[in-house]
């Protein structure tokens, strides 16, 4: 099969630091390709991937030097670049939400749209609304609940190369792990409370954006001098198994509709249970008393956090292999692919690609 993956222009693919959709697509790609698919990234020319790479810009938006830069640009150069090669792909496989839409609404039955984001939006249903003949695909069922009308064509729980995340038997490091970004509904703050209360040392490897500089000047900094509490930074994926692995636990403390939570199993790979709240999608990824323990307060979480040794960690990492594998991540969306609109009935062309 002819597979194009549109990824977006702020990060490469995958992300040298922080970053989720880039990431899941970087696993796609290699996981399609090794099953045999003919696969084409559009992305920034630092993508590191085994599919054919067309680049549109030089480097990723983000950690892009350049003083002044258009998003907005790079991105209409993106969907020229897919619209001008379109025909030689049997799907088109959009990773950057509904800018497309206007410009694929003539050749919607052929493309699928994963949306990666919160949807509970003002504005949002009013849009999805225009452009009702987009099949999409959800990364959680909870992630679907704000639009319940528009035209879900499945769900794909995200996927990792196991090999890229070395299982470790022991927590040799003994604390509690923060893993993401410094935001309000991530609660960081939450966490620092946990660990302290509980008495456990907690390191925080975590990347600050410029819209949460004064959240973490003013609420999370001060906290930081507490004697068990460590502040990293943010780390890249060469880090990542080494600081996850060590880990007790990964705390997940958020305050939010999570539409999946790539961490969760990031620290599932390396075989490091989660203590994670209940909220979005967090009851679909992590199975309570297997892969982590799902709370509902602070006072459970502190519980967890000395109950959370209890669970198996080989268990832990199996459960990542049979539910969370790019490999079974890559076999799902074949399976999408092959039942959209525009395919034949006998489920081996499409009408495009020759």
């Amino acid at each position: 099969m002819k597979i194009a993956q549109i990824a977006p222009m702020y990060e490469s693919v995958p992300p040298l630091l922080y970053g989720g959709t880039e990431r899941v697509v970087a696993h796609l790609c290699n996981a399609l390709v090794s099953q045999g698919h003919d696969v084409t990234l559009f992305a920034s020319a630092d993508a590191r991937t085994r599919a054919r790479l067309l680049s549109m810009r030089e480097r990723a938006l983000r950690l892009d030097p350049a003083p002044l830069k258009s998003d907005l640009a790079s991105h209409m150069v993106l969907l020229q670049e897919v619209r001008r090669h379109a025909d030689d792909f049997d799907v088109l496989h959009f990773h950057i939400d509904l800018l497309h839409f206007p410009f694929f609404a003539d050749m919607a039955e052929r493309t699928l749209t994963t949306l990666h984001g919160r949807l509970d939006l003002k504005d949002l249903p009013e849009a999805y609304a225009q452009w009702p003949q987009f099949p999409l695909a959800s990364i959680s069922r909870h992630q679907r609940t704000p639009l319940p009308f528009a035209r879900w064509h499945g769900t794909v729980y995200h996927g990792l190369d196991p090999t890229l995340y070395p299982f470790q038997p022991q927590a040799t490091g003994g604390y509690l792990a923060f893993l993401g970004r410094i935001s309000p509904e991530k609660r960081p703050d939450r966490a620092i409370s946990i660990a302290t209360r509980a008495g456990v040392p907690l390191k925080i490897a975590a990347k600050v954006d410029a819209v949460d500089r004064e959240y973490f000047r003013e609420h999370i900094q001060p906290l930081l001098d507490h004697p068990l509490v460590e502040f990293i930074g943010e780390i890249g994926d060469d880090e990542k198994p080494a600081f996850l692995g060590a880990a007790r636990a990964l705390l997940f403390p958020i305050d939010w509709p999570e539409p999946f939570g790539l961490v969760l199993i990031e620290a599932m790979a390396c075989g490091t249970p989660v203590i994670a709240w209940r909220c979005g999608a967090v009851p679909e990824v992590v199975d309570h008393g297997v892969s982590g323990l799902i709370v509902d307060d602070e006072e459970e979480a502190i519980a967890a956090v000395h109950e959370i040794g209890a669970l198996d960690r080989a268990e832990v990492r199996a459960t990542f292999e049979r539910r969370f594998s790019a490999a079974t991540m890559a076999k799902t969306y074949v399976e999408l692919y092959r039942r959209l609109p525009a395919h034949d009935e006998d489920g081996t062309s499409y009408p495009k690609a020759a």
